[in-house]
């Protein structure tokens, strides 16, 4: 999955519901909730992470955020969940009768894998656990743009697990203190927004907002930037301003030539980062993530775990409970990740194009019910149209020189993460096709400020996700898979492939211990073995469909899931919805759940706004 705020597409798995978005290009005081991440693949976010005023800036109230596969995005202030539904059809091995056979041409045959230097096999004993260092917080780096309250340390890893004394790498990390009283302290309380490639530093300004202030009372607020992300042992594929080129084109039937073209990138890139990371590129996983977690709760003095994650934080947090179930006080899970072996992370991309369709749908619904507003259609398929008319003449015309068809696919996914953004995209789109483009343009041209962060994340995205699972190499079978879902869902599903593409070109030493990608680890404990977790969802999320959150349930005995009724926000918690809120916050201050099955009805559409 692919991070719609950070890359432009569906990979990333990162919450953009957990805080209010601010509007593009303005600074972000508090970062997104689920990452993009996944395209968003876990790929991408959900909530874009925009650099914060060096002055603190009063959060607004949160409106809920990882990576296209594994990553959330904050989107502007939206309103609240929804019933359950069979898990999703597998897009690429169901049959759909009402499609014709596919006559697109195949993609071409791909150039050379690359391959890194030879790496020992480590011994098949386990290896010596390491022993974390406590943390020793200070001040923090003026880089980081946090406020004095707030503390920053760094917290020393291995970076190859199997060799615990080998070489280190440090992960920033941050802490703002309880306000409470020494009988109202529970410990920390560590956060992940989800991507891969969503660093949670600025998760301590979140005590700022209204929903997070009670349990500031009870916990230490801890953020930090996991292996590869930002300035923990940064990890870079490609060269930033290459990486945010812009205008570009987003076919919704590429041709053959396009796919040479994005084949031919795609390999480039596997190579830049093959060769960029060295050896050390083998060790940027989701487990490695997961080991990480348990070393930054030694790190602060934990003897046991208080997580909430998002997004892809809830896959490598649900790796964590089957590897440290003693570990574990409480956790949250908002936004699940599909945890099957089978779904990580090829069929959990190809899942996501069909939930991004249906949310473009009802985008397109909502739009065509408020066409007294914005003029754009008084149907679903007018609307649709309007939306095609501003890609051809993009595709002729670039806005501001830089907006062209693929910027507009990203701003415009942005609609699935978050009913936030329905409003603020539908109101450029109408001020463009009436002949003004500033206000697309302000929402859909790259920032270069953040080109350098964009492709560190899609860097760090790119790499765990080809190296938590195999991946196709044969090209035929990309192409085969993605025309067939493309058939149905043609919003987002090419442009996810591409995003994911440099899995299928991924160096052979890379990947698994012995460099083989290995199967994911089976997500699961025994009965009473883990306390009672939480899970919160919504039932129409696309980056993470709600059968995820079902299978993750079925995996942890004795967990509850609070289901976001007919809602399709990617993250719940600490949003709009009370309901969900107040599950949430009753959970992390009592450890109470409300059963196996709890219901909250959706949050109130958005209201039709020109000045959005």
């Amino acid at each position: 999955m692919r991070a719609a705020a950070l890359y432009g597409t569906v990979g990333s798995l990162v919450v953009t519901a957990l805080v209010a978005f601010p509007a593009d290009g303005a600074a972000a005081p508090v970062p997104p909730a689920p990452a993009p991440p996944m395209a968003a693949p876990a790929y991408y976010t959900p909530t874009p992470l925009n650099t914060p005023p060096t002055t603190p800036t009063t959060p607004r109230p949160p409106t809920v955020t990882p990576t296209r596969p594994p990553v959330q995005t904050p989107a502007p202030t939206s309103s609240a969940t929804s019933p359950v539904r069979p898990p999703m059809k597998d897009p690429v091995n169901s049959p759909s009768p009402a499609v014709a056979p596919s006559t697109a041409k195949p993609l071409p045959v791909r150039p050379p894998t690359v391959t890194l230097p030879a790496v020992a096999v480590p011994p098949a004993a386990r290896p010596p656990l390491p022993v974390a260092r406590r943390i020793a917080f200070g001040r923090c780096a003026p880089v980081e743009h946090l406020p004095s309250v707030v503390e920053c340390g760094k917290l020393t890893v291995p970076l190859d697990y199997a060799h615990p004394d080998g070489k280190k790498i440090d992960l920033t990390v941050s802490r703002l203190r309880s306000k409470g009283t020494a009988a109202e302290r529970q410990g920390a309380l560590v956060y992940n927004p989800g991507g891969p490639g969503a660093s949670s530093m600025k998760f301590p300004m979140y005590s700022a907002i209204g929903t997070f202030r009670k349990l500031l009372d009870a916990y230490d607020f801890v953020g930090y930037a996991p292996r590869g992300v930002d300035r923990s042992a940064p990890l870079s594929c490609q060269k930033p301003a290459e990486f945010a080129k812009a205008p570009t084109d987003s076919p919704r039937v590429p041709s053959e030539r396009y796919k040479r073209q994005r084949t031919l990138q795609a390999a480039a890139y596997a190579r830049g980062c093959a060769r960029n990371a060295g050896r050390s590129l083998r060790h940027f996983t989701s487990l490695n993530n997961a080991r990480d977690l348990d070393m930054l709760r030694a790190g602060l003095g934990e003897k046991k775990l208080t997580f909430m994650g998002a997004s892809y934080g809830t896959y490598f947090g649900a790796l964590y409970a089957t590897l440290f179930p003693g570990h574990v006080r409480r956790m949250v899970f908002d936004s699940v990740v599909n945890p099957d072996p089978r779904q990580i992370w090829y069929r959990s991309n190809l899942d996501q194009n069909i939930g991004f369709e249906r949310r473009w749908r009802d985008w397109r619904r909502w739009v065509a019910k408020h066409d007294k507003t914005y003029h754009l259609g008084t149907t679903e398929q007018a609307v649709h149209r309007s939306y095609e008319t501003a890609r051809d003449r993009l595709r002729g015309k670039p806005a501001g020189g830089k907006v062209g068809p693929g910027q507009l696919q990203a701003a415009f996914l942005k609609t699935g993460y978050n009913d936030g953004y329905w409003a603020r995209r539908a109101q450029a789109l109408s001020a463009y096709l009436k002949g003004d483009p500033k206000p697309l343009i302000a929402q859909a041209a790259p920032k270069p400020e953040s080109a350098k962060e964009d492709e560190n994340g899609n860097a760090v995205y790119t790499a765990v996700e080809c190296n938590d699972a195999p991946w196709p190499r044969d090209l035929r079978k990309w192409d085969a898979d993605n025309t067939r879902v493309a058939r149905v869902a043609p919003f987002e599903t090419w442009d996810n492939a591409w995003m994911n593409l440099p899995c299928a070109f991924w160096p052979h030493n890379s990947g698994g211990p012995r460099g083989d990608h290995s199967s994911p680890l089976d997500v699961r404990v025994a009965p009473g073995a883990l306390p009672p977790v939480l899970l919160l969802a919504a039932e129409h999320d696309p980056a993470t469909p709600y059968s995820g959150a079902l299978e993750l349930q079925r995996r942890l005995p004795g967990s509850s899931l609070v289901t976001e009724r007919g809602a399709g926000t990617h993250g719940v918690a600490f949003g709009p919805n009370e309901c969900a809120n107040e599950h949430a916050e009753t959970y992390l201050l009592t450890g109470k759940t409300p059963g196996p099955r709890a219901y909250c009805a959706p949050r109130p559409e958005p209201v039709a706004d020109t000045s959005a």
